[in-house]
């Protein structure tokens, strides 16, 4: 019985809890490592294993990454992997933040260098401030782990990358492991320092792995994180709303817009945002509105097409092409909407300025004849129906008229022009 019962306290001390970081480091992933973390400690895990495979990602989500590795109630691991992956820029220091580091075979990891969102050049003074804020973060890290600090402040200063034999030579990692099963071999007896100082001995001789279960929120948000997608769903969602207040009663199209719009927006308030690029997609609305209004034969909405695409591929301040919002989409997107906002305008505006065709306004300008002679009162005919008539001159029975201004039951009308009555 007491054998039993050692064995089962040895499964349970023996538990991992995996979670995979693939892809772009944004807030999501903060919320998912955070979550994961509590996780592992609720269920006595001997470690969390974070998987990386990502190209990096925001500073600011990497910081709290880190924040949260750091203060994690029980050991992490980070493992590059699968074969061909990478942990790149942030990657490179979530790697470096875990209590063991490792990779899988024909990996490679580095290339911290920090850039701004926009891609662009910083100027000299920024730039130092930034790698230097950068330098003395990885150079923390690194030392406090008893790794290569010096060889870590590289990737920040001369993007310096590794391959996963590299890194290992250069004590920048512990472990090159194939496989999950080789990583738990080599990891189990291995004396850990924690953070605080504390040593610990991993026991991992038969592992039970748990992976981390997304939930839906995180699962959609995630998916949301595509700012291409985010804005997909904002021109459909936009179209789809205007179509419900031009044609009031539809309900389906200012449902489902207002649903797109609001994930849109959910989706984009987890990147950062040129607002200089939101303020070209508001002139680009602008544009295609005032091309209903003046006739400009294309001038204002070809301009307004323009700024929609500027707009729309500047929007997302990043300099990583998976967060960026691509040409092809941008075009794919703005060209028909262009087409369809300029058009639906259009009838929009038409309607407003033509002229009104039922009740009183709708008889103004309209030709009658002149049922019997109005010196000045008599009886009209227009729309088949008889109407009392008042003319400032005399009309004769026959003639036609046109009707001025309408009195209650009464036509004030004039003689109709032979031009009007041809």
């Amino acid at each position: 019985m007491l054998l039993a019962f050692a064995a089962c306290t040895a499964a349970w001390a023996e538990r991992v809890l995996a979670v995979n970081v693939d892809g772009v480091v944004h807030p999501i992933t903060v919320e998912v490592i955070g979550k994961a973390a509590a996780q592992a400690s609720r269920e006595g895990a001997e470690i969390l294993l974070i998987r990386l495979n990502t190209p990096g990602g925001l500073a600011e989500a990497t910081r709290e990454i880190i924040e949260k590795i750091v203060a994690a109630p029980v050991p992490v691991v980070t493992y590059v992997a699968p074969s061909g992956g990478r942990a790149a820029s942030a990657g490179f220091f979530i790697l470096e933040a875990a209590d063991v580091a490792a990779m899988a075979p024909v990996t490679a990891t580095g290339a911290a260098t920090p850039v701004l969102f926009t891609g662009g050049q910083m100027d000299p003074v920024m730039k130092s401030k930034v790698q230097n804020d950068a330098a003395a973060s990885i150079r923390a890290l690194a030392t406090k782990r008893g790794r290569n600090a010096a060889l870590a402040e590289k990737t920040v200063y001369e993007a310096k990358s590794f391959t996963d034999k590299e890194a290992l030579d250069d004590k920048l990692i512990e472990i090159i492991a194939a496989n999950d099963a080789d990583l738990f071999r080599q990891l189990n007896g291995r004396e850990i320092v924690r953070f605080d100082g504390r040593r610990q001995t991993l026991h991992l001789a038969a592992p039970q792995v748990t992976e981390y279960q997304w939930t839906l929120r995180e699962r959609v948000m995630a998916a949301l994180s595509d700012p291409n997608l985010a804005l997909v769903m904002l021109v459909i969602g936009a179209i789809g709303i205007y179509v419900e207040f031009t044609t009031p009663g539809v309900v389906v199209p200012g449902v489902a817009g207002a649903i797109l719009v609001v994930l849109g927006l959910s989706a984009l308030s987890f990147l950062p945002i040129n607002w200089g690029a939101a303020a070209l997609l508001v002139i680009a609305l602008a544009l295609f509105v005032l091309e209903a209004k003046f006739a400009t034969h294309g001038v204002l909405t070809a301009g307004g097409a323009v700024a929609m695409v500027l707009g729309a591929v500047l929007l997302v301040d990043s300099p990583l092409p998976e967060m960026r919002i691509h040409l092809g989409t941008a075009l794919a997107v703005t060209v028909p909407f262009a087409l369809v906002t300029s058009f639906l305008v259009s009838i929009a505006v038409r309607a407003r300025l033509s002229k009104v065709q039922t009740g009183a306004k709708g008889m103004i300008d309209e030709i009658g004849t002149a049922y019997t002679a109005l010196e000045p009162r008599g009886k009209v005919f227009i729309h088949g129906e008889y109407w009392s008539a008042v003319s400032s001159v005399p009309v004769s029975a026959g003639a036609q008229v046109r009707v001025l201004q309408v009195e209650g039951l009464t036509l004030r009308v004039e003689p109709a022009s032979p031009q009007s009555g041809g």
